[in-house]
């Protein structure tokens, strides 16, 4: 989906208008309004898509006005964010991807990459999908959809669904 229509806007739409949308569709979506963990976990997918698709829609916007950060070429973007992924820096690693000017398939298999190094696996199979769909041939990028398919399927299965709510109660505890 277009960034633009991510954020239920039209094409010609201003800063100004994308930064109002984006906001009402934070608003709903926040994974701090639900109790639920998969209704949680569903809801964080939805705001990273809803976070890139506001940093698409303010970069194609940024012509008809000032820029709205920084952007690298994608190659520097793609090399950072491999060498973050070494070293398990994920959220460090999505964070400079996202400065890439463009997106390729390359792009997109190491954002799915990264999706699933956060567990994040319905958004990392889309942004493998998208990879796929721009080189069909690349049997890697097929392996990671169906790598993400699998662990949607595999943690949507009560155990794990129990394992990881337990996880998140150790997890608070230490913050404590």
């Amino acid at each position: 989906m277009d960034a633009f229509e991510i954020l239920g806007l039209k094409p010609d739409a201003d800063e100004a208008q994308v930064r109002q949308a984006y906001h009402q569709r934070v608003k709903a979506c926040h994974p701090d309004q639900f109790a639920d963990g998969d209704a949680q976990r569903q809801a964080q997918d939805k705001l990273i898509q809803l976070n890139l698709a506001y940093e698409d829609a303010m970069r194609r916007t940024a012509g008809k006005q000032k820029p709205v950060f920084h952007t690298v070429s994608p190659e520097q973007a793609k090399a950072v964010a491999k060498k973050l992924l070494e070293q398990q820096r994920y959220e460090s690693a999505l964070l400079q991807l996202s400065h890439a000017e463009t997106r390729d398939d390359e792009w997109y298999y190491i954002h799915g990459q990264l999706l699933m190094g956060m567990r994040q696996y319905s958004t990392a199979h889309q942004s493998f999908r998208e990879a796929v769909r721009l080189q069909p041939e690349n049997l890697e990028y097929r392996r990671g959809a169906l790598d993400a398919a699998i662990a949607i399927k595999k943690h949507q299965k009560w155990p794990y669904r129990v394992a990881e709510w337990a996880g998140g109660l150790l997890h608070r505890g230490r913050k404590v």
